[in-house]
């Protein structure tokens, strides 16, 4: 797992001014908004005796501990302590760790490292997100698997054919073929172009995208450090864009939180449709995940074969590992999760882990 990103850790309708806990990176948060309506979000751990926050409530934009009453500012600090006399002045110690926050795309980003603010990575670009010609709908879906094996599934090009083999990848059962593509690499980022030429009619709602007989397709897939993918496919009859955020929560679950843009089908009560073919979908990938083994990619490329379809994944691996070896991957003094309460699973490698 990587420090020095934002992650977008909730869609910003989940966030309210009751405390709400976020468990991600092997850690537990509370988000909560105060009355001006800004998401404030802290370490859910009181330093008092270690009560988890989220089960608190909010006190004049404060957060009160549900075990003694303490009461915390946005800025961690403890400003009331009710068994104490007036007088007593409050320990310094008596602080919780912030994070700071910003809301963006339907989410909201918490950064988590140890980077100033003018050097920390962006938060990629989604202008489809504010383009009225693009309809969204909103999914979440749980994996049972590690994150790298989640972000390399949605990279990869050459499994539709087979584990979509009974949704909009039957329209690959004539010619399952990648042709060779091109990798764009950036700093935090890469893309790459992608054709397909023999796309048929698929199964599924998605078959009325495409005419009954062969179909041109151009599709784009980025990825965005730490754990973001972008799938853009323009069927001839429309296009569709999936913005998706990977997130980690421990070494054996990741909680994919997902935009999908359509321009076609715009009306609302097409949604339920989309959206139960959206699960779908993601049954089928999630029952691959779930098998693979190791539960981590491995650090080598030696260690699993590779061929040409698998330049974007390759790429993932590639990138990871250029930041781990910055320094970038979390010690296990970060993950191991003091706040966790014994119900994560802690790191077991004694140097940088995923």
């Amino acid at each position: 797992m990587l420090k020095n990103f934002w992650y977008a850790c909730e869609f910003s309708k989940a966030v309210t001014n009751q405390p709400k806990q976020i468990v991600m990176l092997k850690q537990k948060f509370v988000l909560y908004r105060n009355s001006q309506g800004q998401v404030i979000a802290l370490k859910d751990q009181c330093p008092h005796r270690g009560a988890a926050l989220s089960m608190g409530w909010i006190d004049n934009d404060c957060i009160r501990c549900p075990y003694h009453g303490w009461q915390f500012q946005a800025d961690g600090r403890c400003v009331d302590i009710p068994s104490n006399a007036p007088e007593t002045p409050i320990p310094p110690k008596a602080r919780v760790e912030t994070y700071p926050v910003q809301e963006k795309y339907g989410f909201v980003w918490m950064f988590y490292g140890d980077l100033p603010e003018a050097e920390r990575p962006p938060i990629p670009p989604l202008p489809e997100y504010d383009d009225p010609n693009f309809h969204p709908i909103f999914v979440e879906v749980k994996f049972n698997a590690h994150y790298t094996r989640v972000i390399e599934n949605a990279l990869c090009p050459s499994h539709i054919a087979t584990v979509h083999a009974n949704s909009f990848g039957a329209g690959f059962a004539q010619d399952p073929t990648i042709k060779p593509y091109e990798v764009q690499e950036e700093n935090w980022s890469f893309n790459a172009k992608l054709k397909y030429s023999n796309f048929t009619k698929p199964k599924g709602i998605f078959r009325f995208f495409f005419r009954p007989s062969r179909t041109e397709i151009n599709a784009k897939t980025t990825f965005y450090l730490p754990n973001i993918t972008i799938l853009e496919s323009d069927f001839v009859r429309g296009k569709m864009l999936n913005f998706a955020i990977h997130l980690p929560i421990d070494e054996n679950t990741t909680i994919t939180k997902r935009i999908q843009f359509r321009n076609v089908f715009k009306q609302r009560w097409a949604d339920r449709l989309f959206v139960k073919f959206h699960y779908k979908v993601c049954d089928e990938d999630r029952a691959v995940s779930e098998s693979q083994y190791p539960r981590v990619i491995p650090d080598s490329l030696s260690e699993e074969v590779h061929t040409v379809s698998d330049a974007l994944p390759l790429a993932y691996r590639k990138l990871r590992q250029k930041y781990l070896k910055m320094g970038w991957g979390l010690e296990p003094s970060e993950s191991k999760l003091d706040n966790s309460n014994g119900n994560l699973m802690q790191p077991s490698s004694p140097s940088l882990v995923n």
